[in-house]
């Protein structure tokens, strides 16, 4: 008898330990997503850009400290314009002389043609006294032999003076380059961001097309997640989602700006919540970021909204592994 009172006291205290256990989980468990929202998880990136020289030199002078903000177009970094200045001079000087040469054509050309006007007039002249049996057939062929060599010789300045602006456009795309190049000895920030990495120093001489600094847009980030394929064809470009990051107070609002066109296997460090799923699509959210406080490599937590009717819920809850 006693026996079987002990065994009915112990049933009895699993059932209520079990009850309690459930009731537990009611009360403090997380809610499931509502139909229309989709999880994600992922990194928060950037778009890096690197900074790059396009004149070999020694580089005097940078304004790359990392985590300084830089605008479009500021001067990150100077390297020395001498040699550039030196081949501006020479290209200079070469498009003067050309251009000296040139206009010597002119002249001459000026006074062939005036040349030429005067001897069609006397052929002209000798043909009419010619007519009359005034001047002979010498006069007659000279005549005609001094406007064929004025003629000749104007054609020929002529081509010379193409050549000529042939060269003077050398020489003038020339300084142009030179110009270019010196232009290019003071580099410019390609868009507003913030410098991630400073990868030269004063002094250092650089090739050109080496990297200089690397900079990212901390304004407009991006968060990759991935979803799977039963659930891709209901998300649209522009769809609203939301952000959340561990140790960041409240949640980001972001877009869907980028849907992959192929699947893959699920990532390593990608959450699922449903396990059995291996091929899963890319799906990239564009979130702005004016306070600065989301940084590249940040893990975070992501809702999608795909059914304009769903109500986003008073919690956002990341669903059980």
């Amino acid at each position: 008898m006693v026996k079987s009172q002990s065994w009915l006291w112990s049933l009895i205290a699993v059932l209520v330990l079990a009850g309690g256990s459930y009731g537990v989980f009611v009360l403090f468990g997380e809610e499931p997503l509502p139909q229309g929202i989709v999880y994600g998880n992922g990194h928060i990136e950037g778009r890096e850009v690197r900074i790059a020289a396009e004149v070999a030199g020694r580089v005097i002078e940078h304004h790359l400290a990392e985590g300084s903000k830089v605008s479009a177009g500021d001067t990150v970094a100077v390297i020395d314009p001498a040699d550039a200045r030196d081949r501006l001079r020479s290209a200079q000087a070469e498009l003067a002389s050309a251009r000296e040469v040139r206009d010597g054509f002119d002249s001459q050309i000026t006074t062939w043609r005036h040349h030429l006007k005067n001897a069609e007039k006397q052929r002209q002249r000798i043909r009419d006294l010619r007519s009359r049996n005034l001047a002979s057939s010498s006069d007659l062929d000279q005549a005609e032999n001094a406007v064929s060599e004025a003629r000749g010789r104007l054609e020929s300045l002529q081509r010379q003076k193409d050549a000529a602006e042939e060269q003077v456009a050398a020489r003038a795309a020339q300084v142009a380059l030179a110009e270019s190049q010196l232009d290019k000895a003071e580099v410019a920030a390609p868009l507003s961001g913030t410098i991630l990495i400073r990868a030269v120093e004063t002094g250092e001489v650089v090739d050109t097309g080496q990297p200089l600094a690397t900079m990212v847009n901390l304004q407009q980030l991006e968060l990759k997640v991935y979803v799977p394929g039963d659930i891709l064809n209901r998300i649209s470009l522009g769809d609203p989602a939301r952000i959340r990051v561990d140790g960041l107070p409240g949640d980001f609002s972001a877009k869907v700006g980028r849907i992959d066109d192929f699947a893959q296997f699920t990532p390593r460090d990608v959450h699922m919540p449903d396990e059995r799923v291996r091929m899963v699509y890319g799906v990239t959210l564009v979130l702005d970021n004016p306070a600065d406080a989301l940084k590249p490599g940040m893990p975070a937590d992501a809702w999608i909204r795909w059914d304009p009717d769903a109500e986003w819920p008073a919690t956002l809850s990341v669903p059980a592994r």
